[in-house]
């Protein structure tokens, strides 16, 4: 827990560092995968500056301890200097459990990477890379869930604007809570930080829900 807060706590610092452009990989929840044979539909909504973004994900798992997702929506740029452009993103991940909380290990690990495409007129970029994404869950009475987390990303970025290309390193990170107040849904709130990307966007938040079914 207390890795967690002091993630969140950097991330918070590092909010008004420069901005980056590359979209930020995760799972958009928790660090545990989701159950064999489980399926999860979410929707999310994404605030920063000049920028909003619409998003849905599926999740799916057929062995244990390993899920993968596709993610995809719109995402709006407004001004900043420049023209306004609306941007498809596309995006696909896998992930794997690699250490669940016990006795002797205190929180939940996962491994896995990602892909994603945004493309927009004039401008497109994919990016790739691995990404980690540990957490730990608080089961209180009645049975709700509260599930703090925190992610990240090495992505290899490759960009195409006006016809000029040009490639980058850029390490996003996210924290986030999800709340689960029943077996129905989980509620999600996420800060996402593009950092050290050179080609500009802002922290996003971002606030949705997933929907086991």
């Amino acid at each position: 827990m207390k890795l967690l807060l002091a993630s969140c706590a950097a991330l918070i610092a590092v909010a008004c560092a420069r901005p980056a452009r590359a979209q930020v990989a995760g799972q958009l929840g928790g660090a545990v995968p989701i159950a064999v044979n489980g399926h999860v539909f979410g929707g999310y909504v994404a605030l920063a500056k000049h920028q909003a973004l619409a998003l849905c994900q599926l999740r799916l798992s057929f062995y244990p301890g390993v899920d993968f997702g596709f993610q995809g929506g719109l995402h709006r740029y407004d001004g900043d200097g420049g023209a306004s452009s609306t941007a498809v993103e596309l995006g696909g991940d896998v992930r794997t459990l690699v250490a669940r909380r016990s006795a002797s290990a205190p929180l939940d690990v996962s491994l896995g990477g990602a892909i994603q495409l945004g493309n927009s007129d004039h401008r497109s970029v994919l990016a790739v890379g691995p990404t980690i994404a540990i957490g730990r869950s608080y089961t209180y009475t009645g049975g709700s869930e509260l599930s703090p987390y925190f992610g990240a990303a090495v992505l290899y970025a490759r960009s195409d604007v006006n016809a000029v290309s040009s490639t980058d390193l850029s390490f996003p990170l996210r924290t986030g809570l999800e709340y689960r107040p029943n077996a129905d849904v989980r509620l999600v709130v996420e800060l996402q930080v593009p950092f050290s990307d050179p080609q500009g966007t802002h922290p996003k938040l971002l606030l949705g829900a997933n929907f086991p079914f």
